[in-house]
């Protein structure tokens, strides 16, 4: 009972702490899977930390994140929240404490958040412990309020494509116009039909900048090694908006002192528009 208890509590820290004192520039987002790998949890003190050092080596100033754990014995979200002293919301989406374990998406900040939290369950399943979330908030940056979205998608094709086709409604309707950043893992590889959609209403970020080339974020090796399967998965989207913002740089990235998940990190410095001009 406590697994099929709907998605949705939510646990909200909205100041960092010192609350920065910067002028309006270059604003650096980076959106990661952290892979929970229930049941065996491998390395995952070892693997936050090595996340955290990525944050800290590229001056990320949002963090949006997907597979964040919570055991009996540790809190991911807290842990990351006090190690990088920032602001931050984390909603669970699957599990539970009571059992063991629970996972969930977090958006994180250097900058204060702003209202409560919106979050969202994508579709509807007959499966009441699965469950895919998207989880808004909004962040007072020093150029201006911005609406930041972290997601997790299914993996089911039809399910995927609706999913995504109600969250970008959901986006649309919450924001009102307004700019706003949608990322996280979307489990559709770019060729699919729902992804190249959305492309024609979202910027997709990283294509602005590299417009050609492979650009895989997700593996499935062979025991022996070598790929057998690799996709693009995991996006930083730009919806148009008020203020506008432009895209200065994407990456795919890992971190520095060792594999933090199972999927690479996507990083993306934007900037308001009239400062990229």
């Amino acid at each position: 009972m406590s697994v099929a208890e709907p998605a949705g509590r939510i646990s909200l820290r909205s100041e960092p702490y010192p609350v920065p004192a910067e002028g309006c520039g270059v604003f650096t987002v980076l959106s990661a899977n952290l892979w929970h790998d229930w049941p065996r949890f491998r390395g995952l003190e070892k693997r936050l930390e090595s996340f955290a050092e990525l944050v800290e080596s590229e001056g990320a100033d949002l963090i949006l994140l997907q597979e964040v754990a919570r055991t009996q014995s540790f809190e991911a979200d807290k842990w990351l929240a006090d190690r990088l002293k920032m602001a931050y919301v984390y909603s669970r989406a699957n599990g539970s404490r009571k059992i063991g374990f629970e996972e969930g998406l977090g958006v994180f900040s250097r900058f204060p958040l702003k209202r409560l939290p919106h979050v969202r369950q994508m579709g509807r399943t007959c499966n009441p412990f699965s469950r895919r979330l998207a989880l808004g908030v909004e962040v007072d940056t020093p150029c201006g309020e911005i609406m930041a979205f972290s997601t997790h998608l299914g993996l089911l094709r039809k399910q995927n494509a609706h999913q995504l086709r109600e969250l970008r409604g959901w986006v649309n309707q919450i924001t009102a116009g307004r700019s706003a950043i949608i990322a996280g893992d979307f489990n559709a590889p770019e060729h699919t039909h729902q992804i190249q959609h959305v492309r024609s209403f979202w910027l997709d970020t990283f294509r602005e900048i590299h417009e050609h080339g492979r650009a895989t974020t997700h593996e499935i090796r062979w025991p022996w090694g070598g790929a057998f399967l690799s996709h693009r998965l995991d996006y930083i989207f730009l919806q148009p908006g008020q203020p506008s913002w432009q895209v200065i740089n994407v990456s795919h990235v890992d971190a520095p002192g060792g594999p933090h998940s199972d999927h690479r990190a996507v990083l993306a410095r934007l900037a308001p528009s009239h400062l990229a001009a």
